[in-house]
């Protein structure tokens, strides 16, 4: 957990600035070029890098700069990364309540436990395409999982305008549909809703007295449907955001994995025509 970890808190946020160092100055993206992207670029890969975090977790704001910097500079040539930043609870009771955290997210995390060989649930955690783990520690294996992840077939993924429900501003709807599934298995269809960018004073705990920020941060991830095999998708979806969420901070974002969770598919990203 955090408290063992946070004895070499020094060491990861330097190897974090070592692996961007190495990664960034492919793409010749600067850090006013840092929107989400509504849609890959022509052969680009789409690739779901999922981080579990709390802002309880004084290991975690390292592992928060390293999600904003894939983010923002996009650093693998022909990959599409999509990230989420998905809050979990149980650093809710060591001073500081994370007011994104919630138990679907941490639920979730604990479901890829086995999948990926560990015993117990742990932040901050990288969880590459479903089922490829990077640990904060050994962020040198970052770049090669995430090509390797990129370079496994994807079924597309498309995501039609994002709009918001004229009698409820707390509601945004998309059409989401994908090609037909020819993998071996079957699979589960997510969409998620997500805050581009959150700043936060933390006043107590293990991050009392910092001000973290945090990208893509996920607010509503919720299973919508089945991708049977040889089958397709094709629906209507919708999804609840906070009240008083700014609709110009949002991102949509859908995508297929495996059931049980495994692999990923395929996914997409959309931000709302506003």
């Amino acid at each position: 957990m955090s408290r063992r970890l946070s004895a070499y808190l020094a060491v990861a946020f330097s190897c974090a600035v070592l692996c961007f160092a190495l990664l960034v100055p492919a793409t010749g993206r600067t850090q006013t070029e840092n929107k989400p992207a509504n849609a890959p670029a022509g052969d680009s890969h789409p690739v779901l890098v999922e981080l579990f975090t709390s802002e309880g977790c004084s290991s975690c704001p390292p592992a928060d700069t390293i999600l904003q910097k894939l983010d923002e500079f996009q650093p693998i040539a022909g990959v599409q990364l999509i990230v989420l930043s998905e809050h979990v609870t149980y650093f809710d009771h060591d001073g500081w309540k994370d007011p994104h955290s919630s138990p679907e997210l941490t639920d979730r995390q604990a479901s890829y436990e086995n999948a990926v060989g560990e015993k117990q649930s742990f932040t901050p955690q990288f969880i590459v395409d479903g089922n490829q783990e990077v640990k904060i520690e050994r962020l040198n294996e970052m770049e090669g999982v995430l090509k390797k992840a990129a370079a496994e077939p994807k079924i597309p993924v498309r995501i039609g305008e994002v709009t918001v429900d004229p009698a409820n501003p707390n509601v945004v709807r998309a059409h989401v549909e994908t090609d037909v599934n020819s993998e071996k298995h079957n699979a589960d269809v997510y969409v998620a809703v997500a805050l581009n960018h959150v700043e936060s004073q933390v006043l107590r705990g293990e991050n009392g007295g910092k001000h973290l920020e945090h990208v893509a941060v996920v607010q509503n991830l919720s299973k919508v449907g089945k991708l049977s095999k040889g089958k397709s998708f094709a629906e209507d979806v919708q999804l609840k955001v906070p009240a008083g969420t700014d609709l110009k901070n949002i991102r949509f974002v859908a995508f297929i994995q495996e059931s049980g969770p495994g692999k990923m598919l395929g996914a997409a990203m959309r931000t709302p025509a506003l």
